[in-house]
Parts: structure tokens; C-alpha cells; sequence
């Protein structure tokens, strides 16, 4: 496989991810942010991942932890009290341990605003 063909999958496969996650991230999370609490940092992931000046690899990293809580199936499945969203939260924290350095105040400005809001979209 070419370099050019593997970086156009990549670019084809993140910007799936991405619609995926945009479709069902905040339906999923106004059903059950009153019971996360992780629900800030995921926000916080969900403005960096869309940040345009976010590099690609952090954003695909951001968005395959995003598409995991968005999923309805899932190791652990979220409807066991106490369990149900261990493993999301692995996955997340997971992924923000190593994109650490490219979370920038602004998105965890903009998790907390959305959190004032009542989660409103953007």
C-alpha cells in the first residue's frame, strides 16, 4: 500500500469517526450527564477533538474514545449501575493521558459552559 492511499484511509476513517460522533455524542450525553463523573473531561475531548488547529493524530485518538461512548455496545454495558461507564472512562482517561499536552484551557472553558448551559450544543 502506498503512503499517499494510507493516509487518504486515514483521513476517509477519521472523518467518519468524526460524523459518528457528532451524530449521537450530545444525544447520548444529555441522557445520562447527571450520572458521569467524567462528564466534564469528556466534553473538554469533545472541543479538542473538533478544534481545527488540534493535529490529526490527537484528534483520531479523541474520536475513537468519543465513538466508544457513543456506542451502544460496549464491554461493560452502560446500563449496570456503578459499572456500566467504567470502561468509557478507562477509554477516555486512556486517551486524554496521551493527549495531554494538546488540551488547551479554551476546551475546558468551553466543557464548562456547555455544563452552564444545561448542555446545550456548541
Amino acid at each position: 500500500m502506498s503512503i499517499e492511499a494510507e493516509i487518504s484511509w486515514d483521513v476517509l476513517e477519521l472523518a467518519r469517526e468524526q460524523a459518528y460522533v457528532r451524530r449521537g455524542f450530545w444525544t447520548k450525553l444529555r441522557r445520562l450527564a447527571a450520572g458521569l463523573p467524567f462528564v466534564e473531561d469528556l466534553l473538554a475531548a469533545y472541543y479538542c477533538a473538533f478544534d481545527r488547529d488540534t493535529p490529526r493524530h490527537v484528534q483520531a485518538a479523541l474520536f475513537g474514545a468519543l465513538a466508544y461512548f457513543v456506542l451502544p455496545f460496549d464491554v461493560i454495558p452502560d446500563m449496570l449501575p456503578v459499572l456500566g461507564f467504567t470502561d468509557d472512562a478507562a477509554v477516555l482517561a486512556t486517551a486524554l493521558k496521551l493527549v495531554a499536552s494538546h488540551m488547551r484551557p479554551e476546551h475546558r472553558d468551553a466543557a464548562r459552559q456547555a455544563l452552564a448551559r444545561g448542555l446545550a450544543e456548541r
